[in-house]
């Protein structure tokens, strides 16, 4: 994992090259990443290059005797963006994502409002000098405040001999408002209201993204927060609470009932059920003895426990998991923005034909038409119908999904959701609920069910075990009623005893209950194997030296999920299933909903080892999970789909989250995304193609700036309708 914000950002490496975190500011896309690496990546001396979009980070390993940290800080901000070492004053990332929201804000309530009151004057008061001059009035502080950002871009693009987007909005917003001042001064007709309305129309788009891209990168900080902030040390046999970042491997630890394991280690003395679904995503707490190792992060049940630390800060199981969605983050590779690769030709060639508009004009003596026709071409090129082409379609298909309990972040998820042919299903909380319930009660012959179960379920009540739960729930849900428990005991790991109206009743494992002299009969030993082979957890109840029942505990499959399967691989997908559980306990699961890709008994890391084993195959990957160590396989897929009733790591790392727990989500979400998809190469192409068409009219005079400004005000218009198509969406079959 790259060096934390407090650690020392430069580390020294064995090949004597150095190694040099850096935080960056005012990265707006992926393509801003490639060009800081870019950048950074032909300064002399510099081996190697990284830049995570994501963590707003770049790695560089140098050779210091041939250029300095300092050198590499001038040459990015050189490019327009803002760099320092991490730990050495760079600001904080998630108070720079949010002034960054609250910028885009200010400036849309700036553009918005006046824009549309110099629409509303260009038609009432266009005749008037008060009104010319009060547009013009109105105008200045669009153009120059809130468009500030995209100048200033264009300014430091043109300073490498690059273009974007932010050149064309810059340079079209410009060529109106400059040619409108001009008018004003000589009497012509004012395209104020183009430049202004172009401008907010671009900010609220900016807004949007930086929304949902501050959203994104809060992942591998709310997977930071996971882990304890103090430990209970023992020192000299005294118990000292201490910042976790004091904690050494080889000491010892106590934690107790409740609290979070602070590190990795190894359990020294007591014995407790440990809740680790925070990192591997099953719901059944396992049993923790001493030798037994535990992770930091994961719950302490019940019971006290010593632990030997084994692994403390950056290499604790949590911190593997954050490393995994750093490079899966860094990793990913970005979706190319169709507008900002024809950008770069676009702009060159708008200027020559603009250019050579007004010297052809010149030459055959008219040189005042010649510079209207040029005007002409440049508000033609203007790219309000190829900036609205994107951000319209999003907002329009984001709406529309939310309003169906599915939120999607970004175009580039788009993208990703119309490649996709495999599904990979995390199993526990995601195809199942999550939670343990009781589902069958099998007597012995001569024993009657419910007496089996109200037994069982009195010396369980006084456990919190996720099993008892379950059981003392299936109880109060047949008879609501449960018999009075006394001298209640429990064995970790193995089950609990008590006495029930003068009957001394066990409830637990086999072994347990062998061990306490009960007679177990074949007839429910079969049944238990049987119950086992179908993924359900038996729990023997016996008294009165024999046992007499056994209980089927399960976490149970969603009802919703045997239909979705169904219909993804009724659209071409391949279905999976990816789970930590046992395998007979998997494929139980997966023969239930139709699955036949089973990847079971894999570890959190491995999670990802087997997306990227299906990317290596060359299929394109959806991932759906709810669970934290679900996050970097959420990350690393072409497509990560998040449960919204799971954690919020994993909400904040995927592509798409579904509000609810309904998996159906998963179909509407796939179904919605490509739809949306649709709608954007149909309004780039329609922009691109009226930018084609209408360039050589204005060149050769054929479109006066006015008649440009309406074409262009009806590109956008087109594409906004377009966009609004996506509204339908859902109320009869997508296709």
């Amino acid at each position: 994992m790259s060096a934390p914000p407090d650690a020392v950002a430069t580390a020294q490496r064995a090949d004597r090259s150095e190694e040099v975190t850096f935080e960056l500011e005012g990265m707006s896309c992926a393509s801003c990443a490639a060009r800081v690496e870019r950048t950074l990546s032909r300064q002399d001396g510099v081996a190697e290059a990284r830049v995570n979009f994501a963590a707003a980070r770049a790695e560089v390993v140098f050779d210091a005797a041939v250029v300095t940290p300092q050198q590499l800080e001038t040459a990015v901000e050189d490019v327009g963006y803002r760099i320092a070492p991490a730990g050495q004053g760079a600001p904080d990332i998630a108070a720079a994502e949010s002034a960054e929201r609250s910028a885009w804000l200010r400036r849309v309530m700036l553009a918005l409002p006046l824009g549309i009151a110099l629409l509303v004057l260009s038609f009432t008061a266009m005749e008037e000098q008060w009104g010319r001059w009060l547009m013009f009035a109105l105008a200045a502080p669009v153009q120059f405040v809130a468009g500030w950002p995209f100048l200033r871009t264009a300014v430091a693009r043109a300073r490498t001999r690059g273009a974007n987007m932010d050149t064309l909005i810059a340079l079209g917003t410009l060529a109106a408002f400059a040619y409108s001042t001009v008018a004003l001064l000589a009497g012509g007709e004012l395209y104020f209201d183009t430049a202004a309305l172009i401008i907010a129309f671009i900010c609220l788009g900016r807004f949007f993204e930086a929304r949902a891209r501050g959203r994104a990168s809060s992942a591998i900080r709310k997977l930071l927060e996971l882990g304890a902030k103090e430990a209970r040390a023992l020192v000299n046999g005294e118990e000292l609470m201490v910042p976790i970042g004091q904690v050494q491997v080889g000491d010892v630890v106590r934690v107790r009932p409740g609290e979070k394991l602070p590190v990795d280690g190894e359990v020294v003395a007591g014995s407790s059920a440990v809740d680790e679904s925070v990192l591997t995503g099953e719901s059944v707490p396992v049993e923790k003895k001493e030798g037994d190792k535990v992770a930091g992060a994961t719950i302490n049940a019940h019971g006290s426990l010593e632990v030997r630390a084994t692994a403390v800060g950056s290499d604790t199981a949590l911190a593997q998991i954050v490393r995994l969605v750093e490079e899966a983050q860094g990793g990913k590779a970005p979706v190319q923005r169709l507008a900002d690769q024809v950008s770069g030709i676009f702009v060159p060639v708008v200027l020559g034909v603009a250019a050579l508009t007004f010297a052809g004009w010149a030459f055959l003596g008219e040189p005042v038409d010649g510079l209207v026709a040029a005007v002409a071409v440049l508000i033609i090129a203007c790219p309000c119908a190829l900036g609205l082409a994107t951000p319209t379609a999003i907002m329009v298909g984001t709406g529309r999904g939310a309003e169906r309990g599915v939120l999607i972040k970004g175009g580039e998820v788009l993208e990703q959701s119309r490649r996709v042919d495999v599904v990979v299903f995390d199993k526990t909380g995601t195809l199942t609920r999550g939670q343990m319930a009781l589902t069958e009660v099998r007597p012995l012959e001569g024993e009657e069910a419910e007496n089996v179960l109200r037994l069982a379920a009195a010396v369980e009540s006084r456990s919190e075990h996720p099993v008892a739960v379950a059981i003392v729930a299936g109880a109060r849900k047949a008879d609501g009623r449960l018999p009075e428990l006394t001298d209640f005991a429990s064995t970790p790991g193995l089950g609990v005893r008590g006495a029930v109206a003068g009957i001394e009743v066990f409830v637990g494992r086999r072994s347990y209950l062998q061990g306490a002299g009960m007679v177990d009969a074949e007839a429910l030993e079969s049944v238990a194997q049987e119950l086992e082979a179908e993924g359900r957890t038996a729990v023997f109840v016996g008294w009165g030296g024999r046992i007499r029942g056994v209980l089927a505990v399960a976490d149970t499959v969603k009802e919703e999920a045997a239909d979705v399967v169904a219909q993804l691989s009724a659209r071409g997908l391949e279905v999976a299933m990816i789970t930590g559980d046992n395998a007979r306990t998997g494929h139980a699961i997966a023969r239930q909903l139709g699955i036949e890709r089973v990847m079971a008994e894999v570890l959190p890391a491995d999670k990802v080892t087997e997306v990227r084993r299906l990317q290596a195959e060359g299929r394109r990957v959806a991932m759906v999970g709810d669970g934290v160590n679900d996050a970097p396989a959420l990350v690393q897929a072409d497509l990560g789909i998040a449960i919204g009733t799971g954690t919020d790591v994993a909400i904040e790392s995927s592509d798409i989250t579904l509000i609810s727990g309904d998996v159906q989500g998963v179909v509407t979400a796939l179904d919605l995304s490509r739809r949306t998809l649709r709608i954007i190469y149909q309004n780039l192409g329609w922009a691109f193609g009226y930018n084609t068409a209408a360039i050589p009219l204005a060149a050769f005079g054929l479109l006066s700036p006015i008649i440009a400004s309406a074409a262009m005000a009806f590109s956008s218009v087109s594409v906004v309708s377009n966009s609004l198509r996506l509204r339908r969406f859902g109320r009869r079959t997508a296709t």
